[in-house]
């Protein structure tokens, strides 16, 4: 592998870690970011030369830390911060233990949830700076343009600094009030790398495993929390999934055509463990209704052997709790299975409207024809956009 992707690969794995540590340092999400920008470009200068270190983040978040320094000397912005950054920048790496890291990502979590922010500046900004997502990746994520994500996110890092909103955990008090919009962004983080939006890549496998890391992160901040618990094993059965999801030549597979030998079993069985934690009175977490749906696919011997029955039940309690077309749409394919095309296609067409620039709408909608014999129709729904 050459260094250039050495480096865009370490980058990928580490950004979230380094970043978040940084942030911590300088208390500024701008030169956070500058000053990982800078220790990038230096690594581009170096390794090739002195070969890749056998501490990549150690290395980065170093370097990073001198540049951070170097930038806020030149603004007069150190002063009394400057002996503590000293301080900070003299200890050894190897005083930095493994544990500390999910502390550091969490804060920057519930410091990018604060109720202060927009939900949507929420979401954003932690993908953009825990996630390492690029503005224009997140814009497509959000159906919006790159310009208006870029305001959106300066928009949250401004209020930050300028409301003075703590690097924190919060208390238990003030968790629920920041929870919806922490699990929204690491199932975000999540489906962006399963169904990837950007690029050649179908899958972008750094970033559903970095939304896994953060659901086990959770999970061991809030034990016993159904949301948790059902996200994390939302994702594991999800992930479980994956191998089956790609062919040979890099093109899609569809769920009833996986070779299900190809699962991931040890993920799958993780997200079961997990469900299993889940008492049965909090079934009414969206996040464990949507576990509980992908624990009937990971476990059926067979499409066709699906319980697509309890599946349609389970669409329409999701429904009734988060009302979306998306969630429509799966409960109208559901229907098909256990009851036929007709039915299937008669909750469907109500829906071309509001999801008429949904691909998978015209894809599902499409495979409902063919089944159906309606050819002609079909055809024409798998041309749409």
């Amino acid at each position: 592998m050459n260094p250039a992707q050495t480096l865009e690969d370490i980058f990928r794995r580490e950004h979230g870690l380094v970043l978040s540590s940084l942030i911590r340092t300088f208390g500024d999400f701008d030169v956070a970011e500058e000053a990982l920008a800078d220790a990038v470009a230096s690594a581009v200068e170096n390794w090739p030369r002195g070969g890749t270190p056998s501490n990549p983040a150690a290395w980065l978040l170093t370097v990073a830390r001198r540049k951070g320094i170097d930038r806020l000397r030149r603004r007069r912005r150190l002063e009394e911060r400057m002996p503590l950054l000293v301080g900070e920048e003299a200890t050894s790496q190897a005083d930095r233990s493994e544990s500390s890291v999910p502390d550091e990502r969490l804060r920057l979590i519930f410091t990018c949830c604060h109720p202060a922010l927009s939900p949507e500046g929420q979401v954003a900004l932690t993908l953009r700076t825990l996630g390492g997502l690029t503005t224009a990746e997140i814009a497509r994520a959000f159906l919006t343009s790159e310009a208006t994500m870029f305001q959106r996110i300066t928009r949250a890092k401004n209020k930050i600094r300028l409301a003075g909103i703590p690097y924190q955990v919060p208390s238990s008090e003030q968790l629920p009030a920041r929870m919806e919009s922490v699990l929204a962004v690491v199932y975000l983080i999540f489906n962006e790398g399963y169904s990837s939006m950007s690029g050649t890549e179908l899958v972008r496998v750094d970033l559903c495993q970095e939304g896994i890391h953060l659901a086990e992160m959770l999970v061991a901040l809030l034990p016993g929390e159904p949301d948790v618990l059902g996200l994390a094993a939302l994702c594991w059965l999800t992930e479980g999934r994956r191998p089956g999801r790609i062919d040979s030549a890099g093109e899609l597979v569809l769920l009833a055509d996986h070779d299900r030998t190809k699962w991931d079993r040890a993920a799958i069985d993780r997200g079961l463990r997990l469900l299993e934690e889940v008492h049965q009175s909090a079934d009414g977490s969206p996040y464990v209704i949507q576990a509980r749906i992908a624990a009937i696919h990971s476990t059926s011997r067979s499409h066709a052997a699906t319980d697509w029955g309890t599946i349609v039940d389970l669409y329409r309690w999701l429904y009734e709790l988060r009302p979306s077309p998306v969630v429509a749409l799966n409960h109208a394919a559901a229907v098909a299975m256990a009851e036929g095309e007709p039915a299937g296609l008669a909750l469907m067409e109500p829906l071309a409207s509001v999801l008429a620039g949904y691909q998978p709408f015209h894809a599902a909608r499409a495979e409902l024809l063919a089944r159906a014999g309606r050819a002609t129709e079909a055809a024409e729904s798998f041309v749409q956009p």
